[in-house]
């Protein structure tokens, strides 16, 4: 056990020392430039963020497929996924499940979007929403058609229900020039 709470401490340390400290500051911010990555999709297909370059990016962070509020939330973007189109925007969820998950995810939920396994954990951590537990924490990134992230939201599971409309109205507002 000592070992396993000193290899802890250290890998905490390691991550911080790059920018990685836990905390709700921690990683990218409104204004900064979105870390680029590449990632697996539910299909195994490698997908970089730079592939959405030109459209709205909504980067969802999630804890777990096929969990009550993870199924929520994946369940309101699919069921806005004509107005995301419209808006001309991608939604991309990311966990630290394997691509065999995302798949029965998405095969269940019948999802219409991009599910990217971050199982190296190294996307999370660089977006700084890894928790405690090693899975990603409710975090929202909404990234510009330029790369820059415009907002950040943390949530929480008095908003979740509402979350999707609540980025969807906020894509109009900042392409109208309303929010910022």
């Amino acid at each position: 056990m000592k070992l396993w709470t000193a290899t802890l401490v250290a890998a905490a340390a390691l991550l911080a020392g790059n920018g990685f400290a836990a905390g709700p500051t921690a990683g990218p911010q409104a204004g900064d430039t979105a870390p680029a990555f590449k990632l697996e999709d539910q299909n195994g297909k490698w997908v970089n963020l730079s592939d959405s370059q030109g459209k709205w990016t909504v980067l969802y962070f999630y804890p777990k497929d096929m969990t009550p509020g993870c199924t929520t939330q994946a369940c309101e973007f699919r069921d806005d996924q004509f107005a995301y189109r419209k808006a001309n925007a991608v939604i991309l969820g990311v966990s630290v499940d394997d691509v065999a998950s995302h798949k029965n995810f998405e095969k269940e939920k019948t999802l219409p979007f991009t599910l990217l396994a971050d199982y190296t954990k190294v996307v999370s951590a660089q977006y700084g929403v890894l928790g405690a537990r090693g899975m990603a924490g409710r975090e929202t990134f909404l990234i510009d058609p330029q790369g820059k992230i415009v907002k950040r939201y943390a949530v929480t599971p008095d908003v979740l229900a509402n979350h999707s409309k609540l980025v969807l109205s906020d894509i109009e507002s900042f392409k109208k020039g309303t929010k910022g």
